[in-house]
């Protein structure tokens, strides 16, 4: 009798994970070869649940903005559901005190801000970027909440925050929460969103309470809280999947991260790693997020949230025991397809098939729609995630408005006006030592501004150019040229920034009121331009700016990079899916990858190392310039080590201690002095570059990047290593977030657990590669570059030149005219 009592439930069990199971993709062979595909996910089938809990809204204004803002209600998020661990034990029949199925939310909530923290700077600036939204939320109820604190010295009165949707002002609230964050909430018009990519702008407009000084335009700042800024969407249909919509709309969590966990029953068998690393590359393509991280696994199902997708691949008969809902078409043929967890109600990737070749080849129909030709030339860089527009990519002589940049016509009538632009260029740019772009700046000023105020042009924050305003009679500037020197441009993303500091007499006297402003002094239109003029292009060996730009040179290869990996486990794995996702990123395609064992079979090709240091091939370390004694000395620095001492700091306290340190330390304030003035270096004044030096990490070092060439010069390999698993997994998730993804630069790059810095080593001597068919003008510009960096061979190659005419004028006069 117990028998069948036991069958019974463990079939009535069995029935309810079966609600789990989806229509799959479409893996037939009707379509014609090459052509591309197109993922078909169909929402899952929801499990059986009881009737919705109502839910209270909260709270939507905070006392310090209630007398600012008439908020409308938002809905409360979703239940965060129980981490779940699936075991074979989960066959058994339920019993009282199981877990019950997932209530299906009445309400869903998306955070829009894609960075862990969000300032609004200045008496003026903007932020926007894009937030992809499937068809289920675009048509849905929404509202808009964002949570905000602000200086105490910023004036409530003449001080607001707009906040625009798809270029459309849905709400403005004054600036007035100095005290603690307050929340704010608009409703939002019913038609504005539409699925698929939409525009979230913050538009600040800030004065200072007291003070009229350039200076006090510093101290004003309102931070925009990530956690507390979202999107409610009404009814519970704007959770479900749909389609490619679900990996593309995965956002981010309450801290600007987006997570992939893939759990995968087989990950260090043989034959796995090279599709699973295309799966990842993939993801992040199809997703495009900045803060992106893969977290492998084997054992468990993640629980579902903000920001967070899980996966699941494996045969049919690996996945089984961790997912007893497994549809039946997995063990006859490749299956790519939602399914419904029937714990926690969160959406998951179930990728499977009856064999490995199988898998990968569902694994195809998810990633082949990012595929691009790596011969094909990208007009813009996919930025519009974090920073909308696209960075258009300039190859040569262009001019581009303004107002394709995104910056807005503005009229302001305050003392520091700051707005900024995204421009790349390609990973062959070579001008940084003699080119020079131009603003074509269209602006007016009043009268009021006096002499004295200027405009600068910051590019990546770095000063470019100077135009001081002389008049004081006001004036018109119709397209101005600025000439704005291309020496902090880099390969890839690069942001170029106008600023107009203004005085005026009126500031001087700063009488009570005189903060707000009220008439405009000065005008930015968007018809000025950007002029890029044609730049020397020919690529670089090392060049980790460029890798960190563009993903050069490997997302360029027509053949599959061999990676190595020292060893399959969930931590090598997922620091090495995680770089090559930012990597496929900003090459805008995966990287096709094959897995290598040895660097004898690598030959000269581009190459990839990845894995502790201890396990690193000797011969990538010496052809990357790290000492090879690093693999048993690099340990990281503990709060419990004693004695450890860094050899960095030893050394400039013993520079100080010997005869002669007051000396060096002049001579070394000297050479600042000529390099921040003539930009005259050291290197500089060498004939030819001189050998890069052994490298070896400090052990306050916690992850390396660098980059060399391969034993016969031919190809560049790279090496990201760390004392160990642990360290290489969580540097990589720091070094690949959009914060300090720019600061990979030179041939090696450093980062510091510990201390937080992230340190580079400049690239003394380089190899050309030839990227662009032979040309004069491009030889020519490569040579003016050239001689720019190593202005003693430029002299020397003058002196020559001259000897050579005196010499030639010499012997033609000798044979001209009577001689006796």
């Amino acid at each position: 009798m117990r028998s069948i009592v036991a069958a019974s439930l463990l079939l009535l069990n069995a029935s309810a994970f079966a609600q789990a199971q989806t229509a799959p993709f479409d893996m037939s062979g009707e379509r014609p070869p090459g052509a591309s595909v197109t993922p078909r996910l169909t929402p899952p089938t929801p499990p059986a649940a009881a009737a919705p809990v109502p839910v209270t809204p909260p709270v939507s204004v905070s006392p310090a903005s209630a007398s600012h803002a008439t908020p409308a209600p938002a809905s409360a998020p979703a239940p965060v559901p129980p981490p779940i661990t699936v075991s074979p034990q989960a066959l058994q029949p339920a019993v009282a005190g199981d877990t019950a199925p997932a209530q299906r939310p009445e309400s869903v909530r998306r955070y829009v801000v894609p960075f862990s923290k969000l300032g609004l700077n200045g008496e003026y600036d903007r932020r926007s970027w894009s937030v992809y939204l499937t068809p289920e939320q675009a048509a849905a109820q929404a509202s808009f909440t964002f949570a905000y604190q602000n200086a105490i010295v910023v004036a409530p009165e003449a001080s607001a925050l707009t906040v625009y949707l798809n270029n459309r002002p849905i709400g403005q609230q004054r600036v007035g929460s100095p005290d603690g964050p307050s929340a704010v909430t608009f409703k939002v018009p019913p038609g504005l969103l539409q699925p698929g990519a939409n525009v979230v702008s913050f538009e600040a407009a800030q004065r200072h309470r007291t003070d009229c000084s350039i200076q006090s335009t510093y101290e004003l700042w309102s931070n925009i809280d990530p956690a507390g800024t979202y999107l409610s969407f009404a009814g519970s249909d704007a959770a479900e999947p749909a389609s490619a919509d679900a990996i593309r709309a995965i956002g981010v969590d309450g801290a600007g991260k987006t997570e992939f966990d893939i759990v995968v029953p087989a990950l260090e068998q043989p034959g796995t790693t090279k599709p699973l690393l295309r799966l990842a590359q993939g993801l992040s393509v199809l997703s495009s997020m900045p803060n992106q991280i893969f977290a492998f696994s084997t054992a468990s199902l993640p629980a579902g949230g903000a920001g967070r997708l899980s996966v699941l691949v494996g045969t049919a008969a690996e996945l089984r025991p961790l997912f007893p809902g497994l549809p039946p078409g997995a063990e006859s043929a490749a299956l790519a397809a939602f399914v419904t967890d029937p714990r926690s109600g969160s959406p998951v990737l179930l990728i499977s098939g009856p064999s490995w070749q199988a898998v990968s080849s569902a694994i195809d129909t998810i990633v082949s729609p990012t595929d691009r030709s790596a011969d094909s030339r990208r007009d813009v860089l996919t930025t519009e995630r974090w920073s909308a527009p696209n960075a258009p990519l300039v190859f040569s002589d262009t001019n581009i408005a303004l107002s394709q940049l995104g910056v807005k016509t503005t009229e302001f009538s305050g003392r520091r006006l700051r707005t900024s632009f995204n421009i790349a260029v390609p990973a062959d740019f070579y001008a940084n030592a003699y080119g020079e772009a131009k603003v074509l700046l269209d602006a007016a000023y009043t009268d009021n501004v006096l002499p004295g105020s200027h405009i600068d042009i910051y590019v990546n924050d770095n000063i470019a150019s100077t135009v001081p305003i002389t008049t004081t009679t006001g004036g018109i500037l119709r397209h101005l040229p600025i000439r704005v020197t291309m020496r902090h441009f880099k390969p890839g993303l690069n942001t170029v920034a106008i600023e107009a500091i203004l005085m005026t007499k009126d500031d001087a006297a700063c009488a009570p009121g005189a903060t707000a402003g009220a008439s405009p002094r000065f005008a930015l239109f968007d018809t000025s331009e950007l002029h890029m003029p044609d730049f020397a292009r020919v690529g670089q060996r090392p060049n980790l700016a460029a890798m960190a730009g563009t993903a050069y040179p490997y997302g360029r290869a027509t053949e599959p990079t061999p990676l190595f990996i020292d060893r399959v486990d969930a931590d090598t794995l997922s620091a090495a899916a995680t770089l090559l996702g930012q990597m496929a990123i900003m090459a805008g395609h995966p990287i096709p990858v094959e897995t290598v064992a040895s660097p004898n079979t690598i030959g000269d090709r581009d190459a990839i190392f990845i894995g502790s240091i201890s396990q690193m091939p000797a011969t990538a370390l010496s052809q990357t310039n790290i000492a090879t004694a690093s693999q048993a000395s690099w340990r990281p620095v503990t709060d419990a080590q004693t004695g450890v001492v860094d050899t960095g700091t030893a050394f400039e306290e013993w520079n100080s201690k010997v005869s002669g340190g007051v000396l060096r330390s002049r001579m070394t304030a000297f050479r600042e002095w000529l390099w921040r003035n003539f930009d005259i270096s050291r290197s500089s004044l060498q004939f030819v570059p001189g050998a890069e030096q052994i490298f070896t990490p400090p052990n306050t070092a916690s992850l390396l990047v660098a980059q060399g060439s391969s034993p016969a010069g031919a190809g560049s390999w790279t090496v990201v290593a760390a004392p160990s698993a642990k360290d290489l997994r969580e540097g990589v998730e720091v070094l690949t977030s959009q914060l300090n993804w720019p600061q990979i630069s030179g041939h090696i790059t450093t980062y510091s657990s510990k201390t937080g810095k992230i340190e580079a080593v400049p690239v003394t001597r380089f190899d050309f590669v030839p990227s662009t068919p032979w040309s004069i003008a491009n030889y020519r510009l490569i040579a003016a570059n050239w001689l720019s960096t190593n202005i003693l061979s430029y002299a020397s190659l003058l002196v020559v030149f001259v000897l050579l005419i005196g010499v030639t004028t010499s012997k033609m006069l000798r044979n001209l005219g009577r001689s006796k």
